[in-house]
């Protein structure tokens, strides 16, 4: 079921801001987490509209990580190939990064393959392959295997030179930037990521930060940057049926913030 959506967040996002320029807030409790009418804020998220802060934030992973349907890392070329296929051609899907559409076929490890991207690296939380952070759909997207390996476990940021066959997307020693049509989809994934695991099912405790060159450490950066990002590129249809299909078909979660992508402020 696809989420009604009134998008009036930025206008209280902005009034917000405007009531408190002088001030110094604390961390995480910013603007009001009622901005966006979806049409599960009765059922799915009823525990957590009209929160802000941590109380959101702990409410949102509450219910994110309860009854979650697990699928194994080869389960996931199958799920991607319906979670991200093109709408405009049923045999194939369109990579992130890019924004090429290619064959469902062609995915594999060789030049013009897709394979499966971990939005949240891999390294960064040493989790790996394995069922949950890595094989979440959530942050697994399709991606052409040589831009996939430039981004390797790279953190976010802006600036850098065009990759090669990237749509757009920059790179330079110590970080990567999607092409602008893909920079909300992966700060939405990589908050997502920061939301469901929080230490509490034997992951590492997965938070961003405002560095670079995070290395293992279980943190992505930056912060501020993929802020930004979420709100110069809202949810997109592509990113809202992909939300339904993974809730509906796979895990049986959401990602809330491509519902309500005013709590990406209200939390940090």
């Amino acid at each position: 079921m696809f989420a009604t959506r009134m998008h009036r967040w930025k206008t209280v996002a902005l009034t917000t801001a405007a009531v408190l320029v002088g001030l110094t807030a604390p961390a995480l409790t910013a603007t009001p987490a009622s901005a966006t009418t979806t049409a599960y804020d009765s059922t799915y998220y009823k525990n957590a509209v009209g929160k802000t802060g941590t109380a959101l934030k702990s409410s949102l992973h509450t219910i994110i990580s309860t009854n979650v349907t697990k699928i194994s890392y080869a389960a996931v070329w199958n799920a991607l190939m319906a979670t991200d296929q093109d709408p405009n051609n049923s045999n194939n899907v369109i990579l992130l990064y890019s924004g090429v559409s290619r064959a469902k076929s062609l995915n594999g490890g060789d030049v013009g393959d897709w394979n499966r991207e971990h939005t949240w690296a891999k390294s960064h939380g040493d989790f790996g392959e394995v069922t949950g952070p890595g094989t979440d759909l959530h942050h697994l997207r399709p991606a052409d295997v040589q831009v996939n390996s430039i981004r390797g476990n790279l953190d976010f940021d802006n600036g850098g030179s065009a990759v090669t066959n990237g749509g757009g997307s920059t790179v330079d020693s110590d970080s990567f930037a999607p092409r602008a049509a893909d920079r909300g989809d992966v700060a939405r994934m990589i908050l997502y990521m920061a939301v469901r695991y929080e230490g509490d099912d034997g992951f590492a405790d997965l938070e961003p930060n405002e560095k670079v060159n995070n290395g293992s450490n279980p943190y992505m950066g930056k912060l501020s940057v993929l802020k930004a990002w979420s709100e110069a590129d809202p949810p997109s249809a592509f990113e809202e049926k992909r939300n339904d299909v993974i809730y509906s078909t796979y895990q049986h979660n959401r990602n809330p913030f491509i519902d309500h992508p005013e709590w990406v402020e209200a939390i940090w």
